[in-house]
């Protein structure tokens, strides 16, 4: 597997802010003959599990595995977004191709975080079996399918996201942090491998931090 070319990456906000991607596929809200339901709700999670700064990047585009890839790029490389949440295009529809997207534009894969999708989903569908969602790192970004049913994202999302902000500590993304009363994210308790960057410092790499300016 070969990723799509990686570009100079941007940085993140300097005042610490992380940038999140949120990238909607579907064929007929790009087209606006339906309302983009899944957006919502992927901002309306993040908005109940973050408590540190975050901005949003939104892209809405058709189940095209080109122009997913193309946004995907866009998202990591050019708008420097330490997370990227997809939602829609994971089924097994013909025109469902968000994984192959994904792979595509990945330097390697994260196929935990579907297994752990599909087990929370399998407790409420048997269709679950059905999603092929997945994950990927490209760069300092992690990528991350979620099913295209605002419910389905409710029940997923949250259940993945104890790992990420200790992943985007590994490969040098922005500092995320939860409220503990809805999620309590994973960091190993000695500290050693991620500190909190200091204010205008940018993550680089692993626990390695530069000052911005």
């Amino acid at each position: 597997m070969t990723a799509v070319g990686i570009t100079t990456v941007s940085e993140p906000p300097p005042d610490g802010t992380a940038r999140i991607g949120i990238l909607v596929t579907s064929d007929r809200a790009s087209l606006g003959r339906y309302d983009d339901l899944g957006g919502p709700a992927i901002r309306a999670e993040l908005g109940r599990l973050l408590v540190s700064p975050w901005e949003e990047v939104y892209r809405l585009v058709a189940d095209e595995v080109d122009d997913v890839a193309a946004a995907l790029t866009e998202l990591a490389d050019a708008r420097g977004c330490s997370l990227i949440v997809t939602t829609g295009g994971t089924g097994p529809a013909p025109r469902d191709m968000t994984p192959e997207a994904t792979e595509r534009v990945c330097d390697k894969m994260m196929p935990g975080f579907g297994e752990l999708m599909r087990q929370v989903s399998l407790a409420k569908v048997p269709t679950a079996i059905l999603s092929r969602q997945t994950a990927g790192i490209r760069g300092r970004s992690l990528i991350v399918n979620l099913p295209g049913k605002p419910s389905a994202i409710s029940d997923c999302l949250p259940a993945v996201f104890p790992a990420i902000p200790y992943c985007l500590d590994l490969i040098g993304g922005a500092w995320l942090e939860t409220d503990p009363a809805i999620c309590v994210a994973f960091r190993p308790k000695d500290g050693t491998c991620c500190k909190r960057p200091a204010k205008g410092a940018v993550p680089i790499g692993g626990n390695e931090t530069t000052a911005a300016g």
